[in-house]
């Protein structure tokens, strides 16, 4: 078995840390991860910013050089940022442009086209939302029509599966993200929406796991290798996301 984490998260305190909601995560270095995932196979990943680190670049750059080249970035930038200084973050291994619906912290919606646009026309990359499904009606025409996108945490609420199922259809990449965060019948979502498109689901253990209701746990892998053969679960673990990211 092998994995590619397609989210995690590292909290470094030596760069800005914003509360966000009245939350302050913990610290979570790249030690911690690697103690934490020492005894699984993982051969490459996506770090991803949270809300509480703004458009903060420095710990990101840090802890993409501390993981080295199988691992890549997915940040949040505003709208405003240059073309220099996308390059600048993809040429250290940035790869991907989060919205934070959620919980904020990130562009909002409204940039969205734009910017989806401009970045992947720029470096390629594709643009990741944390958002509830539910609310992706509003929003399906625009989403549909962009070049490249993912959604957290298989869309977070049972409502909003069927909405999500619709954008799978329609080439939307799906994170099989933060079971222990999610409202959802995660086995039938998880196989929803590989049925809806094979290439479209997306392991990662979402570390350090933060305001989730419960932890990552070891379980969360051997659910997708229970639900799905050897061949489909290899997709899911590891190379649907790798193609993803390194495409």
């Amino acid at each position: 078995m092998r994995i590619f984490d397609a989210h995690f998260h590292i909290i470094d305190f030596d760069f800005p840390i914003i509360e966000n909601q009245r939350y302050t995560p913990p610290s979570y270095v790249v030690t911690n991860y690697e103690h934490e995932t020492a005894h699984l196979n993982v051969l490459g990943g996506a770090i991803v910013s949270g809300s509480f680190q703004g458009f903060d670049q420095g710990y990101l750059l840090k802890a993409l050089k501390q993981m080295g080249p199988a691992f890549c970035g997915v940040t949040q930038l505003p709208f405003t940022v240059t073309d220099d200084e996308i390059l600048n973050l993809h040429n250290n291994g940035v790869r991907a442009l989060r919205f934070n619906i959620k919980r904020g912290g990130s562009e909002d919606l409204s940039k969205l086209d734009y910017f989806a646009r401009r970045v992947y026309d720029l470096v390629g990359w594709h643009s990741e939302l944390y958002i509830d499904a539910k609310e992706l009606p509003e929003i399906a025409s625009t989403i549909e029509k962009l070049p490249a996108i993912s959604i957290d945490h298989l869309g977070l609420s049972e409502e909003g599966l069927p909405h999500l199922l619709n954008l799978v259809d329609k080439g939307i990449h799906v994170k099989a993200t933060g079971f222990g965060r999610v409202e959802l019948n995660v086995e039938n979502a998880m196989k929803s929406i590989y049925s809806a498109n094979p290439d479209a689901l997306m392991f990662g253990t979402d570390l350090p796991s933060t305001r989730a209701k419960r932890p990552f746990e070891v379980a969360d892998i051997e659910l997708i290798q229970q639900l799905f053969d050897e061949k489909a679960a290899d997709k899911i673990l590891y190379s649907n996301a790798f193609k993803w990211y390194f495409k």
